[in-house]
Formats: structure tokens, sequence, C-alpha cells
């Protein structure tokens, strides 16, 4: 259950920073979090809930992605400073879906790009640090074949964007009605999941990312897997966990600001309407990522 409530305004401690948040994002870790979706796993969903809470999570306010200005530091914070524009992930610490976070300043946390709203900042972090985490870990090389499964997600949208940066041929594989966002993002060809069980056969991948998980599956998804080159590789994005740093977000923030990654929103929603954001990302057809606006009107 998702109710809104009036808590108190936490207070950053010696360093930390307090976030004033204008936007967060609904992502489908977050819809994972609040219900450990019937249809994971069963180990999945007891790690979960190891990790976060046994009946429920243990912080009442969700949340992993936030943008927003530094209204207050603590008196050790070095890195960031009042007035500073950010954004960040809050992983277990949730926190998001507020009006205010405290957060370390050694947290993922960083300047948000200068030439995008708060609101399309928040619609970075979680797409971008996944992306690229597990384009890294498929060791991503210039002029490979790369596949990204998936390609209209938070996930999908910016890996596709993010191996063309690495100066990858990208093969996106989305449904028809994403086809053009996909080309518009960069990719070099696309494949409509809805009509094709294989690629061409002459196709051999160097890298295929799966980005939508293993709970999803298809004729297709198995044909992808099996057309890797000699050598090439195959990564999940529910293989292992990701390391995701600081360092991470800054380097997004740089391509943002040079036109190599955009954030893309589906839809926006006011705080007051998160639950209908998780209901629609629980359908798993959103198109890059789902938006909160947060008012700080009385």
């Amino acid at each position: 259950m998702l109710q809104l409530q009036s808590v108190a305004q936490p207070t950053p401690g010696e360093g930390e920073v307090l976030v004033k948040i204008h936007a967060t994002a609904v992502t489908s870790s977050d819809c994972f979090v609040r219900s450990a979706i019937p249809s994971a796993p069963m180990i999945s969903r007891i790690m979960l809930r190891l990790v976060v809470g046994i009946a429920k999570p243990r912080r009442s306010v969700l949340g992993m992605v936030l943008a927003g200005e530094i209204e207050r530091t603590g008196e050790a914070v070095r890195r960031l400073r009042v007035g500073d524009r950010v954004y960040a992930f809050t992983k277990f610490r949730f926190g998001g879906y507020a009006q205010y976070a405290a957060l370390p300043q050694s947290s993922i946390i960083a300047v948000a790009p200068s030439n995008v709203t708060l609101e399309e900042a928040a619609a970075i972090p979680y797409g971008g640090l996944l992306a690229l985490h597990f384009l890294r870990k498929g060791d991503i090389q210039k002029a490979q074949r790369v596949l990204i499964y998936g390609a209209s997600g938070a996930v999908g949208t910016s890996a596709v964007q993010l191996a063309k940066h690495f100066g990858a041929q990208v093969t996106a594989v989305c449904g028809p009605a994403n086809l053009a966002l996909a080309q518009a993002l960069g990719a070099d060809a696309t494949i409509d999941y809805t009509n094709e069980n294989a690629p061409n056969r002459s196709a051999q991948f160097d890298l295929v990312l799966d980005a939508v998980g293993k709970r999803k599956t298809s004729q297709l998804k198995s044909a992808c897997k099996d057309a890797l080159a000699p050598g090439g590789r195959y990564i999940s994005v529910d293989d292992g966990t990701p390391r995701l740093s600081a360092s991470d977000l800054e380097l997004l923030s740089t391509l943002v600001e040079a036109g190599s990654l955009k954030p893309v929103i589906d839809r926006r929603y006011p705080l007051e309407q998160i639950a209908l954001a998780h209901e629609y990302v629980e359908r798993g057809h959103a198109k890059g990522n789902v938006v909160i606006t947060i008012s700080h009107e009385s």
C-alpha cells in the first residue's frame, strides 16, 4: 500500500546534505520492493525481504531516485554546496518519494546536468547507471555488434545510447510501437519481438544485453542468446548486484551535457498519484521512465 502522509522533515547529519526534492521516478525496482512481485523467483523475493524488511520495508518512505536542490549541508560536507542542483540514486536507503531527503555526501549523488530540468534529471540515474554497469560487465568495445533486448524501457533506452557512445553497432529489440523511438536514440537496426522469432541468420553479436530481466522470456530472447558470436557474452540485468558510484553519475552528467545521452520520459504524475504511477509501471510497457513531480506549495 502507498499512502500520502505528513512526516517530519529529516535533519542532515555532519556529513550529510538535505535535498529539497523536485522530482523522483518510479522504477521496476521500486515496484518490486513494494510488492515482491509474485512472478519473481522465490529466492529473489526472500533475499529482498531480508534486505529491506520481512513484512514491510523498514524505511517507510520509498523511492530510489531523486532530483532537487541542496538546501542545507552538514559541517563536514565539502563535495557539495547549498544551492547545487543534484540528482541521486539512493539504493536501499530509499527516501525519494518525499519533499526532502537527507543523504550522506558519500552516497551516489552528483550535480545534475546543466542542460536539463530536474524532472528530466530524475529520468537519468536508474536506467543510466544500470545500463552503464552491465555494458561494462559485458566488456563493451568499439565496433562490436551489440543487441539490446528490451530497448524501450528505462535501462534499455539508456543502454542503446551508451552503447552508441562506446562506438558499438546496436540492434534494438522492442515492441512495434517503440521501434521509431529506438531508431531515434541511435539504434542501427531494430527487431520487433512480436513478429520475429530469431535475428537474421547472418547476425552474430559480440554482446547481448537482456535489459528486461529473467522474469520475462520469449522465443526471440532465446534466439538472441543463441546468436552470439564465438567469444560473445550474454548479460542480464538480473546478473548479480550492480556496483554503482557517484563518479558514474558524474559521467552520465557529462554525457547528457554533451548530447550523447538524453532522458526518455513516458509519463509524469504528481506525488499524489504515485499509486497510479506504480500501477502503470507494473504493466511492464513504459517507454523509458515514469517521473513523479513533487510540489512544495502549502
